[in-house]
């Protein structure tokens, strides 16, 4: 309508909708998180060790902004694998609706989080830029579960679901050492 309107005026140079932008080809960043954990087997708290990631975002305008989006997004994902929970009473009525029921990570829960860039510019943009905002939280998701899984499994834990809250890996860990009797 407003393009109408527009041509009705005579400003038929706003607004065309025969136009359409594609580009040659895409461009997908490359990467590899890898997280280390301890688990207590009293308590089932799950401490991360280390953290590092070595990711190809190809060419970086600004290297410390991306960092700073991968360490952020780690520590999102870290949050949802290892403390975030979301409960629902049976009318669907939401219980972790606030800060003191559903946790999310402080400084003092996250490793140091070693970042590596290693750039291949993508052929794909005059720019050889790849795209980097979702890296870290994906990323953490898969390094965390599977070594949080990794340990559980050392334990007779055979099957382990997010989030490793410390309740729920304490029982987990339970089960496994009833069932090894």
């Amino acid at each position: 309508e407003v393009a109408e309107m527009a041509r009705a005026k005579g400003r038929d140079d706003l607004l065309s909708h025969h136009e359409r932008a594609s580009l040659p080809g895409r461009s997908y960043p490359n990467g590899a998180h890898v997280a280390e954990v301890v688990i207590d087997p009293e308590t089932g708290v799950v401490t991360l060790d280390r953290y590092t990631v070595v990711d190809d975002f190809g060419n970086l305008i600004n290297p410390m902004l991306a960092e700073g989006q991968v360490h952020g997004g780690v520590a999102q994902g870290i949050g949802q694998a290892v403390q975030e929970r979301v409960v629902y009473d049976e009318d669907g009525q939401l219980l972790t609706a606030t800060f003191m029921d559903y946790a999310m990570p402080r400084a003092a829960d996250l490793p140091m989080i070693s970042f590596t860039s290693e750039p291949v510019p993508s052929t794909a943009n005059a720019m050889g830029m790849k795209g980097c905002g979702e890296a870290g939280t994906v990323g953490a998701l898969a390094a965390v579960s599977n070594a949080v899984q990794d340990a559980l499994w050392e334990r007779g834990v055979r099957q382990a679901d997010m989030p490793f809250t410390p309740h729920r890996v304490w029982e987990m860990l339970q089960g496994a050492a009833i069932a090894a009797e």
